[in-house]
């Protein structure tokens, strides 16, 4: 089970409930799955019972006790454990892993989208903002990022945008003039405090949409340096270093296929214990990770990327898909030299594996990179 179907199954849950009489609330259109805060456990958690808590009448608690019955017989779901004022924690059967990547596979960039145009509603989510490029690169990012949870998405501008600011950061916006009385600016981050054209259309736009519209943009030569230290840099190398998977995997005749990530070939062992890619009998790697808590690692922020999005949309705050693309970068480069066989070790279910997470990694890099407008290249 997926999180967007685990999401699914707790709408269907609080849908019984409310048919059965237990609880009076309008079941609302999307339920938030994420991996268990502190003093969670299991795979996911849900915040759904404090949600409807005021609405219902009741503490949250309590409507998370009428939501468990519904939920601990679901396919998927191994048990349904209530936490804290009242979150539901699921811990979901073994292929659920396997099943997320089969998901984002499915999916490609995509994933995390919404399924229909317009939300169902047909309302237009109007951004309007002054005549600044910071102003118009984060308004035309987040009707970007509005339209993929299935938003209508108009921009305009108090002014029409420079030439150079449309032909070097592909700024643009739907319309541009003075706009009716009841059209406030509502897209108004801090202007950069320099030009940010210098650095071209990738850097440029990252330096404006990385920090928080609240907080002052660094525009410098460090957003263009191909360094560790730079983030725009880490997300385009993970991304980069997973489109040369496969490439490399074909050499050695063997593909993606989603499971168990742990274990490797069994002629890949040294005497001492030690695969010849570094890995131990236990999943230790030589470095003191292990491949195991790697992967989970990056399960974990895979799994919330189609939250990220809803919440990037929702507030309309790009910076939070950029940040998070980092988090999946750093995740994802301790576990990409793992992928493939090293020596005379031959390739293993293990190792199909984890090239088709690594596979998944980029589908989300290259989907959030696309929706900020930058570019993801497949060689750096």
């Amino acid at each position: 089970m997926t999180p967007v179907e685990l999401s699914r199954t707790v709408l269907h849950a609080v849908r019984r409930a409310v048919d059965a009489g237990e609880l009076n609330v309008t079941v609302p259109a999307r339920a938030v799955v994420a991996p268990p805060g502190p003093g969670g456990c299991g795979d996911y958690a849900t915040g759904i019972a404090l949600q409807l808590a005021r609405p219902a009448g009741q503490p949250p608690r309590r409507v998370a006790e009428v939501l468990r019955p519904y939920l601990v017989d679901a396919d998927g779901i191994t048990d349904v454990v209530l936490t804290g004022p009242g979150f539901l924690n699921f811990s979901l059967h073994g292929t659920a892993p396997a099943d997320l990547v089969a998901e984002i596979l499915r999916h490609g960039p995509r994933y995390g989208y919404a399924d229909g145009p317009g939300g169902g509603s047909g309302r237009v989510v109007q951004l309007h903002c002054p005549h600044d490029l910071r102003a118009v690169v984060v308004a035309e990012a987040a009707a970007r990022i509005l339209r993929s949870q299935g938003a209508l998405v108009r921009t305009s501008c108090t002014a029409p945008p420079e030439p150079e600011w449309t032909a070097i950061l592909g700024a643009r916006v739907d319309a541009a003039g003075p706009a009716p009385a009841e059209l406030p600016v509502n897209v108004r981050p801090v202007p950069a405090p320099a030009d940010p054209l210098p650095l071209g259309r990738d850097a440029g736009r990252w330096a404006l949409l990385h920090p928080a519209a609240h907080d002052r943009p660094r525009i410098g030569g460090e957003h263009l340096v191909q360094r560790e230290g730079n983030p725009l840099f880490r997300v385009r190398y993970a991304h980069a270093r997973t489109r040369a998977l496969p490439r490399n995997a074909a050499d050695l005749d063997f593909a993606a296929e989603p499971g168990p990530v742990s274990g490797t070939a069994q002629d890949g062992m040294a005497q001492d214990g030690t695969a010849q890619d570094g890995t131990t009998q236990d999943g230790t790697v030589q470095d003191g990770t292990t491949q195991d808590g790697t992967a989970q690692d990056l399960l974990v922020v895979l799994a919330d990327h189609p939250r990220v999005l809803a919440a990037a949309a929702e507030h309309r705050a790009p910076d939070r898909l950029a940040r998070h693309l980092v988090t999946v970068a750093d995740a994802a480069l301790p576990f990409l030299p793992t992928v493939l066989p090293r020596g005379g070790e031959k390739p293993s279910a293990a190792h199909r594996a984890r090239l088709a997470l690594a596979e998944a990694v980029g589908a989300v890099l290259a989907g959030g990179l696309s929706l900020l407008g930058i570019d993801a290249p497949d060689h750096l």
